[in-house]
């Protein structure tokens, strides 16, 4: 059997525009992954124990309302307290270039601006995130 790399993809927070996310979760899921999306308006604590419960290798967070600087800090918070560091956190939305080294410093592995590619973020996933065995 082959391995696949899990990835829940999430929307957290308030929200409602959830076009790009879907289009992200399809080209992961053509690339042969196996994509979980949790949906519109996730808490911190709910994309967590998704990915906890589904033994997702990375999860992948969807933020357009500029909250990312709060979300993504909890959801780091959170995967360290339930010693759940393994699993790898990417994103991509509206962040300005000056909050990326920040991101970067709390553990987010990878940060997708505008214009970022499709293919460009399933080869990073490819390249980054292991695969299920």
């Amino acid at each position: 059997m082959e391995s696949r790399i899990r990835i829940v993809v999430a929307k957290p927070g308030l929200d409602g525009h959830d076009r790009g996310v879907k289009v992200v979760a399809r080209a992961l899921r053509d690339a042969g992954m196996e994509v979980v999306y949790t949906g519109l308006h996730q808490t911190p604590e709910q994309i967590v124990r998704t990915a906890i419960q589904e033994d997702a290798a990375a999860i992948g967070l969807s933020i357009l309302s500029g909250a990312h600087m709060t979300l993504f800090a909890k959801v780091m918070e959170l995967l360290r307290e339930q010693d759940a560091t393994d699993i790898v956190v990417f994103g991509g939305g509206i962040i300005p270039e000056e909050d990326i080294p920040e991101l970067r410093a709390m553990g987010v592995a990878g940060i997708f601006t505008p214009g970022a590619t499709t293919d460009e973020i399933v080869d990073w996933v490819k390249a980054t995130i292991p695969a299920a065995v």
